[in-house]
């Protein structure tokens, strides 16, 4: 019998924070497709929930945050399976999930691990971290986005490094390099995950929500196009309740009311 999808991946709901866990703490938090499918019908969810603004994905335990694809189902694969790319379609819909997206890594993230906290809109790591694209070692390559959104972050030269060499990126070095925004003791990790959440949500969330795609899609086109998607989206914010709520909040002195506003634009 396989194992039931909700066993691999676990979902707390507060305070518009989804916190998702994957839970296989036995092997550290490998991914098998079990889990994806877990991930799949999880996103789905909480694209579709009014009350989830912000996602934080996490690893159980204390030593991993994923640490990589599982072995036994890697070992089996076939040209065809490699074709199909599960893994790298499941993180596509990570990295174009309509709200922001956080990872909160407490420990290894390896391989798969790695590619799903670079599809994150923003990655926190505890000083226990380590990151790396140990794939070349087996005789494969990076295949769930790795390879492109590596060199995006830190740069070809040092992304061709890592991944041709599959060396162990530390969390200060993480950091140095610009693959994390922050370290912090483990302890600490996802109260800060949570800290940086609520910025998040205090900002208009039809502003976040576009500028989070403007940032995403501008960053793969050419000066001309990411410009132009730049003032498309802003004309669309001008015509906005949010827009009027936040500059009539500032000019006021008062804290807005996005969620208020929010709630006028979906009416009008």
């Amino acid at each position: 019998m396989s194992p039931d999808p909700s066993d691999v991946l676990t979902v707390e709901v507060a305070d518009g924070i989804a916190l998702v866990t994957v839970n296989r703490p036995e092997v550290r938090n490998a991914i098998n497709a079990t889990v994806l499918q877990a991930l799949t019908r999880t996103l789905e969810e909480l694209a579709a929930d009014d009350d989830v603004q912000v996602l934080i994905f996490t690893g159980a335990g204390d030593k991993a945050f994923v640490a990589g694809a599982d072995i036994n189902e890697l070992a089996v694969r076939t040209p065809r399976d490699g074709l199909k790319a599960t893994m790298q379609s499941v993180y596509e819909k990570v990295e174009q999930f309509p709200k922001p997206t956080i990872a909160a890594v407490n420990g290894y993230a390896f391989g798969g691990g790695h590619e799903l906290a670079l599809a994150c809109d923003i990655r926190v790591a505890s000083t226990n971290a380590q990151f790396a694209l140990p794939e070349t070692g087996l005789g494969i390559m990076p295949a769930a986005g790795g390879t492109q959104r590596l060199a995006k972050l830190v740069g070809l030269g040092r992304a061709t490094e890592i991944i041709l060499t599959g060396r162990r990126v530390k969390a200060n070095d993480a950091l140095a390099m610009g693959l994390v925004t922050d370290v912090v003791e483990p302890g600490e990790l996802l109260d800060t995950a949570r800290e940086t959440a609520n910025a998040i949500m205090s900002k208009g969330p039809l502003a976040i929500q576009l500028a989070k795609t403007v940032v995403r899609h501008g960053f793969d086109v050419d000066h001309q196009t990411g410009i132009l998607l730049e003032r498309l989206a802003q004309s669309v914010l001008y015509s906005s309740a949010e827009k009027t709520e936040g500059t009539n909040a500032f000019l006021e002195k008062r804290s807005p009311d996005f969620r208020g506003a929010a709630q006028k634009d979906v009416n009008k």
